[in-house]
């Protein structure tokens, strides 16, 4: 997933007595050193406390002249906290960084402006008020190095933009009854900031009888020549299945969502007589959005989080058995191209009493992972997270599916931390999966929308 290039302000501040032309070059420095790492810039000039206010007044107005997610504010030197409370006020509502540069050293000497005097001066004052923002600062023997911290912050304070204006539409509600799955519309949109609409499945099976035959029969051949099977895909095969995504697209497009959820169970399977295991993956694959099965709203969101922070797939596990030392984590019906291990596999089978349909059975990717899932808790939100190695699972079975029964997409996660520990705090069978140690991304940016990391 490409995301946007991240636009952030940026205001450098320095005493009035402090040499200007040296304020000026190091707020100068501090803006080339976030350019390089491809942050678009919108700034104004140093800001001093003078008398008059002059510099206090510009930098707001010019601030305010444009959007952006994060605000950068760069002490180059001591300044009375007042002048900087004035500036960043307005944009209280915003994420901050606040930057603190340092001295260098001169004919064998540190020559220095009291940069952190001023950031320390500030710190406490902040929290106490209210401001969200992050604290770094910069040495003498590194000097701009801090600008990997702010460039790392501002993909947080992005996320935490666009899931501000973010949509989920969610197919039917509630599948199979469960409990897990359960969401409060009013406390997510307050917290977090995303709209989840519903939609009834009435009007996709309407729109599924409206599609373009050559549309339908365009993907299928598409699909006949990506996916390796086991028996022969054919247009007949696929038909339900392209018209099913085809039909959600459809609404996606008309209602902008960012994620998906279907019912499943009491949904697709029951009314409509097939799995929706291929559709999932055309909308994963083709239509590039973050999807879960059985109306998983806050799975969605969970996704949503780590694709905005990460750029992945993002795509949804089920625990199967807890060991000693690791968890079992697969999915009985697909996962994107994405994180399919040499190409996406699938099998024509049948689970229980359900006819045959079309299952993804790929290898999976392996590497360290993180593992996480948002919950409501009362009128609260928390985020639960576990790091680990995941490796290729041993050969295993769900019983129920038809004989030889398939490997389902599946990963043995040898956790960092006990499994005893994970499970006493397990808040779904659903967890979302992002390659690499997130958790440092993800914590930052729980702390930005008031989520308590477990």
């Amino acid at each position: 997933m490409e995301l946007r290039k991240i636009k952030v302000g940026f205001v450098g501040f320095g005493e009035v007595n402090s040499p200007r032309d040296l304020i000026e070059h190091k707020c100068a420095e501090a803006q080339k050193a976030l350019e390089k790492l491809g942050l678009e810039l919108v700034t104004t000039a140093p800001v001093s406390d003078d008398s008059a206010g002059m510099d206090v007044a510009r930098a707001k107005r010019e601030l305010a002249r444009q959007d952006f997610p994060l605000l950068v504010v760069c002490l180059a030197g001591w300044i009375p906290s007042h002048a900087v409370m004035d500036v960043i006020s307005p944009f209280a509502h915003k994420p901050m960084i606040l930057w603190g540069l340092t001295g260098s050293y001169q004919d064998g000497r540190l020559v220095t402006t009291a940069d952190q005097a001023g950031t320390s001066a500030l710190r406490a004052p902040m929290e106490a008020i209210g401001f969200k923002f992050k604290y770094v600062y910069d040495t003498p023997e590194t000097p701009y190095r801090a600008a990997e911290k702010v460039r790392a912050f501002a993909e947080v304070a992005q996320a935490a933009a666009l899931l501000r204006q973010s949509r989920i539409g969610m197919m039917g509600y509630r599948d199979m009854k469960l409990h897990a799955t359960l969401f409060d519309g009013l406390s997510l949109r307050r917290v977090v900031g995303t709209e989840v609409e519903n939609f009834e499945i009435l009007e996709i099976v309407r729109r599924m009888e409206q599609q373009d035959p050559a549309e339908i029969e365009k993907i299928a051949h598409k699909l006949i020549r990506e996916w390796k099977s086991d028996k022969l895909l054919t247009v007949q095969v696929l038909e339900k299945s392209i018209r099913l995504y085809l039909a959600v697209m459809e609404k996606v497009k008309e209602r902008n969502y960012q994620a998906v959820s279907l019912i499943d169970v009491d949904g697709v399977k029951k009314l409509l007589g097939f799995t929706p295991a291929a559709a999932l993956m055309m909308l994963s694959d083709l239509g590039k959005l973050p999807t879960t099965p059985e109306n998983d709203a806050l799975g969605c969101v969970t996704q949503l989080m780590v694709r905005y922070l990460t750029g992945q797939a993002a795509p949804y596990f089920e625990f199967y058995e807890f060991f000693g030392d690791r968890l079992l984590v697969g999915v009985p019906d697909y996962i994107p191209a994405a994180v399919a291990e040499g190409g996406v596999q699938v099998r024509l089978t049948q689970f229980g009493l359900l006819s045959e349909g079309v299952l993804n059975v790929s290898k999976v990717k392996t590497g360290r992972v993180t593992l996480c899932r948002l919950a409501g808790v009362a009128n609260a939100y928390q985020m639960h997270m576990v790091t680990g190695q995941a490796v290729s699972p041993r050969k295993w079975e769900e019983a129920g599916w038809a004989p030889p029964a398939p490997q389902l997409p599946s990963l043995e996660v040898i956790l960092d931390t006990p499994v005893e520990q994970f499970a006493e705090q397990v808040f779904c069978q659903h967890y979302i999966l992002a390659y690499g140690d997130q958790r440092k991304k993800i914590e930052d940016l729980c702390k930005l929308l008031g989520i308590e990391v477990v």
